[in-house]
This record gives C-alpha cells, sequence and structure tokens, in this order.
C-alpha cells in the first residue's frame, strides 16, 4: 500500500514540468491518476513513464466544451476525485509597450479562466475532504520586468485561491496554492533563447538564498501535502522557492 493509494486524482498540466512531478509522486504512492494536456504525443510520453495507474486525456483549459469533456471522462473513470492540482499554464515573457492584445488574451484565457471554470467544471465530482491546489507563481509578489502579464495572471490565481476556499467549504473540500519559485523544467528554453535562457537563470541562481533552483519533485511533495495532509488548512499559498522571497 502507497501513501496514496485508492486516491483518484486530475493533474491538469501533467505531462510535464511540475505537473509531472506532481503525477509521479502520486502515481509511485499508489494513486489513480489523470493527467491533461494539448500535445497528445507529450502526453503518451509521459503516460508511458508514469505507469499503468495513469490516464492521459487530450484537453485545452481555455476552452470550455474541453472542460466539460473532461469532467465526463473522469466520472466514467473514477466516479469521484480525491485531489485536483490546476496546474496548467503558459510563461511568457515580452515588453511591456510590445505586448500585443492576442498575447495578453492568451495568457489569462489559459493561466486565468481555464483555472477558473476546471475548478468549477470538476467540483461536483470532488468528494468531502477532497483538496484542490492551483499552482500560483512567486512573480505573482514580485515585480519582474517583462513579465507583468503573466505575473498578473498569477496573482489574479492567489485571489481565487481565496475565494474558491470560501465557495467550497460547505462542500468539505479545501482550496491551496503552491507558489513556486525558480524551478528547471525545460519551460525557459521553449521560450527564449539558448543565450536568454542560460542569462535568466544565472541571475535567478546568483539572487537566490539556497544558489540554486527548486526541483519539480519538491514542488510536488509541497502540492501533494496541501491536497491530502493539510487538513486544516484551506485559502492559503504555500511558497517553494529557496527563500527568495523571504529572506
Amino acid at each position: 500500500m502507497g501513501a496514496y493509494s485508492g486516491k483518484n486524482v486530475v493533474i491538469t498540466g501533467g505531462s510535464s514540468g511540475i505537473g509531472f512531478g506532481i503525477a509521479q509522486l502520486l502515481a509511485d504512492g499508489g494513486a489513480r491518476v489523470m493527467i491533461t494536456g494539448r500535445s497528445q504525443s507529450t502526453l503518451d510520453a509521459a503516460c508511458e513513464q508514469l505507469g499503468e495507474n495513469t490516464v492521459a486525456v487530450r484537453s485545452d483549459v481555455a476552452a470550455l466544451p474541453d472542460l466539460d469533456a473532461l469532467a465526463d471522462r473522469v466520472e466514467d473513470e473514477f466516479g469521484t476525485l480525491d485531489g485536483l492540482f490546476v496546474n496548467a499554464g503558459i510563461t511568457r515573457t515580452m515588453p511591456f509597450a510590445a505586448t500585443v492584445e492576442t498575447e495578453y488574451d492568451e495568457l489569462f484565457a489559459i493561466n486565468v479562466k481555464g483555472a477558473f471554470f476546471t475548478v468549477q467544471k470538476l467540483a461536483p465530482l470532488l468528494n468531502a475532504g477532497a483538496g484542490v491546489v492551483l499552482t500560483t507563481s512567486v512573480a505573482n509578489v514580485m515585480g519582474m520586468a517583462e513579465a507583468g502579464v503573466y505575473s498578473a495572471g498569477k496573482a489574479a490565481l492567489r485571489s481565487m485561491t481565496r475565494s474558491l476556499a470560501r465557495e467550497l467549504l460547505a462542500q468539505g473540500v479545501r482550496v491551496n496554492a503552491v507558489s513556486p519559485g525558480p524551478v528547471d523544467t525545460g519551460t525557459l528554453e521553449n521560450t527564449m533563447t539558448a543565450a536568454e535562457a542560460a542569462q535568466f537563470k544565472a541571475e535567478r541562481v546568483a539572487e537566490n538564498p539556497m544558489r540554486r533552483f527548486g526541483t519539480p519533485a519538491e514542488i510536488a511533495t509541497a502540492a501533494a501535502f496541501l491536497a491530502f495532509d493539510a487538513t486544516y488548512t484551506t485559502g492559503a499559498e504555500l511558497v517553494v522557492d529557496g527563500g527568495a522571497t523571504q529572506l
């Protein structure tokens, strides 16, 4: 029997990065895990690594019909849920003066609207005692150049965590947030040139009290704690950043 045996969980954006780290921790601990993402090939590769306790569903959190279909699939596969990890999101860096409406709308559609409606659509399937964990970011309390839209979206998620925690109290569901600092997931290389990513990483390491990036496994441990062990905690944000915003 693993630590999470008998638990049914959904992780949006669970095929890579922090979401995959959460999925790996929970699947290894015996949970039945459903991961979502937009790339079928990435989902297939993740599912192969995670093993037989994992189901992969191609789904875009910004598309409400996809979320309706996801809710139907969850009900068919699991019946009910014990944990929901609202992790799907994208990162974009752009100069303030050069930001265009399409980029702004995409960030908010996925990172904010997608998170809100993911919880709304799946809330009826959450058992009493279930935990919801939203992935925010230390960017929600820091003034970061070229990350104004991303940071604003993550701040919206922090506020949403409190509101949803209040909304779901009567259902016996707790809602919290995990706030990662710099984590090496490979995402930077997908959104920057190699030189830009290397410079960004060096700057973050130099200013971090622990002088390193975190790992997806370290964020996963914190997220799982909030979902299953922090039974007297709701509406909170757990910062996992090597002390960057605290020291």
